[in-house]
């Protein structure tokens, strides 16, 4: 049940690697142009390279991409050209037959927008958590630039930041994110008000690159990095005293980045190192000692070149499956990751499965931008009750080609109007 076939990007930094909606998912090819692979999670199969059909548009490699929360089908790619590109995938997107066979299509190279404004390289997308269309991007050129990427335009700017930012996550209900840095500061900042709240100085010791990740509502967060003598740490902090960390957990002595992945519906965290072939589950609670290691986790020889969490709605939950990871690397391909509990009963588990962030937006972008502040619409994973819409019940943005072609429509229907009114000698405005 792998994808195979792909020779992927050269191109090194702080990002995943790979990122999935509940339908798809996204890795970055080796070539000119920024070429970006988007397979579809139950077509799996064999790429074909110059046969199968890719997307790509960008003048530079591409960097990271990000899935649309709310629309399963859009997809956010930065790149070396400094630009950022937002992307429609077709309903019928099928590179991959449904006997794991290369399949001939034509290639997407026509964006639905553009969106320039950093002086050098985007490195890192992160969507909003709970608005539309409302996307974070960091940059070599050290700032945090928010979007409204259906006006097409910039919000706002931060660029209180000293060194060169190698993570960025928003909260929550989207407020605020946080940005880890290589002078290894982890700054706090108002989203809408673009300054600094709090900040932990030094947050690991060593010199690899910290990650960031917020426990829900619980107003603590955890950070992975490095300590002095190399090895590879947790760290949980109370957002209300950043002094010092509530809990140190060492984990191991390797060298690669601890990338964690954390399940805000279970408070499962699985902690996945860059050249790792195991990944490690923990729990987190919110009392002491705050955080727990859960069995063996994932064993494996293969090294993980990156990973991502597929969202609750892409997957089987009559089967009990509680997470999937999609981990990519360099000899296998794209491998699914499923992790179950083993139950007897075949109805809906709801202790496994609690209500979940659904595929519809709190508010617009215009909404938050104005002081609105709400976590994620929450919906049921139970199949007998209505269950996600995947994005449908959103408003889809449309291309430029698109648009184009609606309004050579719209004005071919405009002249046909008029003459049949001037055939009927009718006065009109023109």
């Amino acid at each position: 049940m792998c994808h195979h076939g792909f020779r992927l990007s050269t191109v090194t930094g702080d990002q995943q690697y790979i990122k999935a909606s509940s339908k798809y998912f996204a890795v970055a090819l080796f070539g000119g142009g920024g070429v970006v692979y988007v397979g579809r999670h139950d077509r799996p199969g064999r790429f074909v390279p110059g046969a199968t059909p890719t997307l790509h548009g960008h003048a530079g490699a591409i960097l990271d991409f990000e899935w649309n929360p709310f629309d399963d089908s859009m997809l956010a790619t930065a790149s070396e050209d400094t630009t950022i590109k937002i992307w429609h995938i077709p309903e019928d997107w099928e590179p991959i037959n449904a006997r794991g066979a290369s399949k001939q299509g034509s290639d997407i190279t026509e964006s639905m927008a553009d969106l320039s404004g950093h002086m050098k390289r985007v490195n890192l997308l992160r969507f909003h958590p709970s608005a539309s269309n409302v996307l974070a991007s960091t940059s070599s050129d050290c700032t945090v630039k928010l979007w409204d990427i259906e006006a097409g335009h910039e919000m706002s700017t931060f660029d209180d930041m000293q060194d060169l930012c190698q993570d960025i996550v928003w909260d929550y209900r989207g407020d605020n994110y946080a940005t880890a840095c290589r002078d290894k500061a982890v700054r706090f900042v108002d989203a809408r008000k673009g300054s600094v709240g709090s900040k932990i100085n030094q947050a690991h010791d060593g010199v690899k690159s910290v990650k960031v990740v917020y426990m829900g509502e619980s107003g603590k967060v955890l950070t992975t990095g490095h300590s002095r003598a190399s090895g590879r740490e947790v760290k949980i902090w109370d957002l209300k005293n950043l002094e010092k960390p509530l809990h140190t957990e060492k984990i191991d002595t390797a060298a690669g980045v601890l990338m964690p992945l954390y399940d805000v519906d279970t408070n499962v965290i699985y902690l996945c190192g860059k050249g790792d072939g195991n990944i490690r589950t923990c729990e987190f609670e919110d009392k002491k000692p705050y955080f727990h290691r859960l069995g063996d986790g994932f064993r494996s020889t293969t090294a993980l070149k990156g990973v991502c969490l597929v969202p609750k709605r892409g997957l089987n939950i009559m089967k009990c499956e509680s997470a999937r990871l999609m981990k990519v690397t360099n000899e296998s391909g794209v491998q699914p990751l499923s992790f179950y509990v083993p139950r007897k009963s075949d109805a809906f588990q709801p202790d496994i499965f609690p209500n979940t962030a659904s595929a519809n937006p709190a508010h617009t972008a215009e909404e938050w931008w104005g002081g609105s502040s709400k976590g994620p619409e929450l919906e049921s994973l139970n199949p007998a009750k209505k269950g996600a819409m995947n994005g449908h019940g959103v408003k889809k943005m449309k291309s430029v080609g698109a648009l184009g072609s609606s309004l050579k429509k719209a004005e071919a229907r405009i002249r046909y109007l008029e003459g049949k009114l001037d055939a009927a000698g009718i006065p009109y405005d023109k």
